[in-house]
């Protein structure tokens, strides 16, 4: 199971603790939820399941492994052992230990700042760069490669232009919620639609960002929702396979990611949004050229009229040189 879906597993473990990008919560995460995908495994499946769960629980946060530990609780086919480690059987009796009741979160306070609506948001993001500027950087970006990709966007943190407003808290959750099931269901579709609406991105930006090859794009609309870092690297795993087996790769996008500052993803968002402005302009801009044109050769055409209103009408002479009217 394992094998075929990370072949370079090892290799991101030796990665992770000689490079310093820790990659285990998210690796423990995607074997548990690719292990309770199925009802039924292999003997095979199941040791190399326990092989590797077992050797990442005792190296990995309380919060990943929480998260797993309530995964594998309810799941009828947990392996004893991984049970064992995460103290939800006694060694001895072999029985699942009762999970004690979840302590509720205190509430929190409501925030005295008024959350924008969306007609705010679509105002301001219409207003944040103009268009010229904004599809320059974007066609920039798109057009470089991973070192030039990542050079714009450290830079962009020092530039003086506008960046987006920050999405609504809860809006992001939110949208983050749903990008990770669809990327785990490789619903592409609903994915780009999702990131389109919470980012507020026509859906042709959106395909764009989904569709590039790099990753990078991805990380920027990750990070201008302020999603965790452990959350990408397992979009990354299961939306972007050609991107999930190479451990280079994970490796190099998770660093991106850990060091990609706000303002830059917030200046490049607004950067995006301005772009289809740009390509509006530039896509009507000819038609209202010969508009304009027609109406300034329709002007000029028209000449004074003959006779102003309350003037005699000119006299006409007749072959005898005698007058008609």
């Amino acid at each position: 199971m394992t094998k075929s879906l990370f072949p370079g597993f090892d290799g991101l473990m030796s990665l992770s603790r000689r490079e310093g990008v820790d990659v285990r919560p998210t690796l423990l995460r995607v074997l548990t939820d690719l292990y309770v995908q199925t009802r039924i495994h292999s003997d095979d499946e199941q040791r190399q399941f326990t092989e590797l769960a077992t050797r990442l629980i005792d190296q990995v946060d309380d919060a990943t492994r929480a998260a797993i530990k309530a995964k594998l609780a309810i799941y009828p086919q947990t392996p004893v052992p991984v049970l064992q480690k995460l103290g939800l059987v006694a060694a001895q009796e072999g029985r699942r230990v009762p999970l004690a009741r979840e302590i509720p979160a205190p509430a929190h306070p409501p925030s005295p700042a008024r959350t924008p609506s969306d007609a705010e948001l679509r105002m301001a993001a219409n207003m944040a760069m103009q268009p010229k500027d904004a599809a320059e950087i974007h066609d920039m970006f798109f057009g470089a490669g991973p070192s030039e990709r990542a050079l714009i966007l450290h830079n962009l943190a020092q530039t003086p232009l506008k960046a987006a407003p920050r999405i609504p808290t809860v809006r992001a959750k939110r949208a983050i919620q749903i990008l990770e099931m669809a990327a785990i269901a490789g619903d592409v579709e609903s994915f780009a639609l999702e990131l389109g609406d919470s980012l507020i991105l026509p859906s042709r930006v959106a395909a764009q960002i989904v569709d590039d090859a790099g990753g990078e794009a991805l990380a920027v609309a990750a990070r201008a929702l302020d999603m965790p870092s452990p959350v990408f690297q397992r979009i990354l795993l299961f939306f972007k396979p050609e991107i999930g087996n190479s451990v280079n790769e994970v490796y190099r996008l998770s660093r991106l990611y850990d060091r990609l500052i706000d303002r830059s993803a917030l200046v490049m968002l607004a950067a995006w949004r301005g772009s289809t402005l740009a390509v509006t302009r530039a896509k009507y801009q000819p038609s209202l050229h010969d508009g304009e044109r027609q109406r300034a050769r329709a002007g000029a055409s028209q000449t004074r009229p003959g006779v102003q209103p309350g003037a005699m009408p000119p006299r006409r002479t007749g072959t005898d040189g005698s007058s008609e009217r």
